[in-house]
């Protein structure tokens, strides 16, 4: 068995600090850092360190080459795990990708990673699905027409709510709805997850289209797969940054 992770990378920066006055100035928190963690790759690499993580079958990853060039960094109050501000730079400057030269017959399932930074079109994506029949898709793009051929889409609540009324029967009947503490729907089926202390939800939405995607490639079956990736999901927001499980 083999797995494609298609998508943007980025490099991940969490600088963790104290928020406990404001600035004389203005009306805004001043921020004391006292250490950081850098994420050698977010967004897709974060997809791609997963499933290589809960699986022991190859796995590959097409991303843009100029990935370090390109960084996300949040400021963590350590005290409440909030994120104080996020900073991107370079955010524009994604590289468009080439798939033309894929080989899909190698793969078991292809999965679209796409944070609509320019790296992968509409066109690309409906291209990617009519090459391989089991491809699972992510992304912060506005749904249509275009993705008509993917097999499966995974979507938060916002963004379902934000989209449905655009889309058919037929397109609905694809998405796999996350509901975080509550879980995740597909069709008409609930599938809810215990309680736990969240410590960090960062990441756990690349956690759970790994966790799916590798548990339906090895049984075939969707709803043990939407299980497994709640199972995935749990573990991860009980951790501090992004982590794989």
């Amino acid at each position: 068995m083999r797995i494609l992770v298609i998508g943007e990378r980025c490099k991940d920066v969490y600088q963790y600090g104290d928020c406990v006055r404001l600035c004389p100035e203005a009306p805004v928190p001043v921020f004391q850092s006292n250490r950081h963690q850098t994420i050698n790759g977010g967004m897709a690499m974060n997809v791609y360190n997963n499933v290589s993580s809960l699986c022991e079958y190859p796995v590959d990853l097409i991303t843009n080459e100029n990935w370090t060039e390109i960084l996300k960094t949040r400021l963590v109050d350590f005290r409440t795990n909030y994120i104080v501000l996020r900073v991107d730079q370079n955010d524009a400057d994604y590289e468009k990708s080439d798939i033309t030269k894929i080989e899909f017959e190698k793969y078991d399932a292809v999965i679209i990673s796409d944070y609509n930074k320019g790296y992968l079109s509409e066109d690309d994506i409906e291209y990617i699905a009519s090459q391989h029949p089991i491809t699972f898709l992510d992304t912060k793009k506005i749904l249509g027409n275009w993705c008509s051929n993917i097999m499966f889409i995974k979507i938060n609540e916002f963004e379902y709510e934000r989209t449905r009324h655009r889309l058919g029967e037929d397109m609905i009947d694809k998405m796999i709805i996350t509901l975080g503490p509550n879980g995740a729907k597909y069709k008409d089926e609930l599938y809810k997850v215990p309680k736990v202390e969240i410590k960090d939800t960062s990441g756990a939405g690349d956690t759970f289209i790994s966790g799916l995607v590798v548990k339906y490639v090895e049984t075939r079956d969707i709803s043990v797969a939407i299980k497994y990736a709640n199972e995935c999901a749990t573990a991860v927001v009980q951790k501090k940054g992004v982590t794989i499980v």
